[in-house]
């Protein structure tokens, strides 16, 4: 029996409060930090490999269905804008395709095949990195794409919320976080897809920070994308400099795109 679908804890939750609800909710949302912590030693192995490989000139793959596919994609597209990476580089996939990302695609997650033809658009190769996402652990989408990138020699890692899965076994560094069962019995957008966020957060944030992309604690690579983003900009670049004048700042911030650019400019 997968965890992920083992009876809630908890019975007649509509007869409980709205307050009860909650609360329950949240009880069972603080267990989640604590099942990551234990997969720890995993998530290291995947991150060290990950980065290895985007260094000499990999992408980072991710592969899911439902909630775990839009996760992946939400991580990937806040890649380029966070550290200044270019599109492509982290790139996020969904049985179903760009549809399913608002609705879901009846039975797209059943197909064996479609993941590995997706990856080929992309042309993927041995460079780089493919992360299968699935609570379950049991997605055809996804184990059709591991087990033929591992026959091509690509690097796989997964993410699950049930131990001994078929995807875990596939996978060559898999990351396991059991969190129990949901709330609401087998409703793995809950506690399963805030580990697989949270896990999906440590992976990239980590890579990122190891390939260069994080000075100090800033994101010296951010796109200047809207007046918030120029805002803290022209404030890093103040602080890094010991520049007096906002405005300046923010006019050699502009000049040059990032933080980065813009502070090695004014310390030549």
């Amino acid at each position: 029996m997968k965890t992920t679908e083992a009876d809630s804890f908890y019975d007649h939750l509509e007869k409980m409060s709205v307050n009860e609800l909650l609360t329950n909710i949240n009880k069972e949302d603080k267990t989640v930090p604590l099942a990551v912590e234990k997969a720890i030693p995993q998530i290291e192995k995947l991150v060290n490999e990950t980065v290895t490989r985007l260094a000499n000139g990999g992408r980072l793959f991710y592969l899911g269905a439902g909630t775990s596919g839009r996760l992946g994609i939400v991580d990937a597209s806040e890649c380029p804008p966070t550290y200044g990476i270019e599109h492509g580089i982290v790139i996020g996939l969904i049985a179903g395709g760009d549809e399913a990302i608002r609705k879901a695609v009846e039975f797209a997650e059943d197909d064996l095949q479609q993941a590995w033809l997706d990856l080929k658009q992309h042309n993927i190769n041995s460079k780089d990195v493919v992360v299968g996402i699935a609570a379950s652990g049991s997605t055809p989408y996804v184990i059709g794409a591991l087990k033929k990138c591992n026959a091509e020699n690509i690097l796989t890692g997964c993410i699950t919320c049930n131990a001994g899965s078929e995807m875990a076994a596939v996978a060559n560094f898999p990351v396991e976080v059991i969190v129990g069962p949901e709330f609401v019995t087998g409703s793995t957008r809950m506690k399963s897809g805030t580990a697989q966020k949270l896990v999906l957060n440590m992976l990239s944030t980590a890579v990122m920070i190891k390939l260069g992309r994080v000075k100090g604690n800033k994101m010296v690579d951010m796109q200047l994308s809207n007046n918030k983003l120029v805002d803290r900009g022209a404030k890093m670049l103040m602080k890094n400099t010991g520049m007096q004048n906002y405005e300046e700042a923010k006019a050699l911030l502009l000049k040059h795109g990032s933080v980065r650019k813009a502070t090695e400019a004014y310390k030549k």
